[in-house]
């Protein structure tokens, strides 16, 4: 059966007119920042004190985009007798966003826990050059990467927080021992000298009484005794 003439038109005026009849919803941004999913791929965070110079997610990455300029430097032995041993040392850590595709090989690839994603995506410039960012703005970038649910709510805590909190407690309380000690030291100095109550005077016992060795009375002069 040909199409009715005219049949298009009157769909596209009938979805026209239900899309009218509902409320628009507009995105307040930038004044009001989108709720991203926890697993936004939006830019990649460098954590580069785990960083080994091992070069995988430079010859993984399929675009090309990873740049690493490294160097080696001669560590002492750790023992007396032992050897020196060799270790890279990271010079640079640039990924240039304009030719990356989000893909997370490199993410994946990494053996030491060195790249993450970050939610950050507004990093936008207007010159394709300037989308090569080195490491220190992927470093400033690690600071918003969310931290990771735990895989079973029963399980243990990490060892690595719990090495971390326990030597923070142990500082926060040297430092609560170290100013209490201080304000004790502080209130000793301000405080007047003054004697105890119940202590006796010089000379005297506590009751009163003339201490051992000492008269009770002061001697009366030999001019004013009478006969």
């Amino acid at each position: 059966m040909p199409p009715i003439p005219g049949s298009g038109l009157a769909k596209g005026l009938a979805v026209t007119l239900r899309t009218m009849t509902k409320r628009s919803h507009t995105a307040q941004y930038p004044e009001v920042q989108p709720e991203l999913p926890p697993r936004t791929r939006g830019v990649i965070g460098l954590f580069e004190e785990n960083c080994t110079v091992c070069m995988l997610c430079a010859r993984e990455c399929p675009d090309w985009c990873i740049y690493i300029d490294s160097h080696k430097e001669t560590v002492p032995p750790a023992a007396p007798g032992g050897r020196e041993r060799s270790r890279n040392v990271l010079d640079r850590f640039a990924i240039d966003f304009a030719l990356c595709m989000y893909c997370g090989i490199c993410i994946e690839v990494c053996p030491f826990d060195a790249l993450f994603w970050s939610p950050e995506f507004e990093y936008a410039e207007t010159d394709i050059r300037d989308l090569t960012h080195e490491r220190d703005k992927l470093r400033e970038w690690m600071w918003t990467v969310p931290e990771p649910p735990a895989l079973d709510p029963g399980a243990e805590e990490p060892k690595e927080l719990a090495a971390a909190r326990k030597t923070a407690d142990k500082l926060a309380a040297q430092l609560a021992a170290e100013q209490a000690a201080a304000e004790q030291a502080a209130a000793e100095q301000s405080a007047p000298e003054q004697s105890a109550p119940g202590e006796a005077a010089p000379g005297q016992s506590a009751r009163g009484e003339a201490a051992p060795g000492r008269p009770a009375n002061p001697p009366a002069d030999s001019e004013g005794d009478t006969a």
